[in-house]
């Protein structure tokens, strides 16, 4: 588990690819830690970018190697080329939960339909799929590249493509995650927060309807 508050923006330096267990080529990434703290991480630990749960399989002074499969980068975007990536260590008992919980699985790519400056802050309008948005709700939690943000709106779309989220992103950030170098047009890993899911299992399992009515 994560909590969504991004430690540091790393750079994934090198991109090699390696038969996965799937039975596709997958992707062996080098990844420089940049600010994130190495010393305590050990081979099987695991470690989010851009949003995604990784296990780590190599550790070498400031860079530390991941395995990512075929089904995984068809899941995801920012994992399959060099560039800068959101690091956070998995949450360990003790740790303060400054987001929200997020397992690191991605649900799905939003599109960023604009990013604009709103005074001191930006706005960020990401279009969703139907099967996330369902999700999503005014002042909930979803990750967005593994940063836990809040939702400030939600406009479901007429043609039931989707609907637009809209986020309120202040410049702190802005200043210290990869959403800087977002824009309009990018694919962006998205997470529902994990209490939407059991919520909606609760209600759609057999028996759920019953057992509301007999409460």
């Amino acid at each position: 588990m994560f909590t969504g508050i991004v430690a540091t923006v790393g750079r994934i330096v090198r991109v090699q690819p390696f038969e996965s267990n799937d039975g596709g080529a997958g992707l062996r990434l080098s990844v420089d830690a940049g600010g994130l703290d190495l010393s305590d991480v050990r081979l099987g630990d695991s470690i989010a970018i851009q949003g995604a749960c990784m296990t780590v399989v190599a550790v070498q002074g400031r860079e530390f190697e991941v395995d990512v499969s075929r089904e995984s980068l068809k899941l995801t975007v920012g994992l399959e080329k060099p560039g800068e990536v959101n690091l956070e260590k998995a949450l360990r008992i003790g740790d303060a939960i400054g987001g929200h919980l997020v397992s690191g699985h991605v649900d799905g790519l939003g599109t960023v339909e604009s990013y604009e400056k709103v005074g001191e802050s930006r706005e960020l309008i990401i279009r969703v799929p139907p099967d996330i948005a369902k999700y999503l709700a005014y002042k909930g939690s979803v990750s967005v590249n593994g940063i836990s943000l809040t939702v400030n709106h939600v406009a479901d779309m007429p043609d039931k493509k989707g609907s637009d989220i809209r986020i309120n992103v202040i410049p702190h950030t802005q200043e210290v995650t990869t959403l800087r170098n977002v824009k309009a047009g990018d694919k962006v890993n998205l997470e529902i927060d994990t209490i939407a899911r059991y919520v909606e299992r609760m209600l759609s399992a057999p028996g759920a309807v019953d057992a509301r009515r007999g409460a």
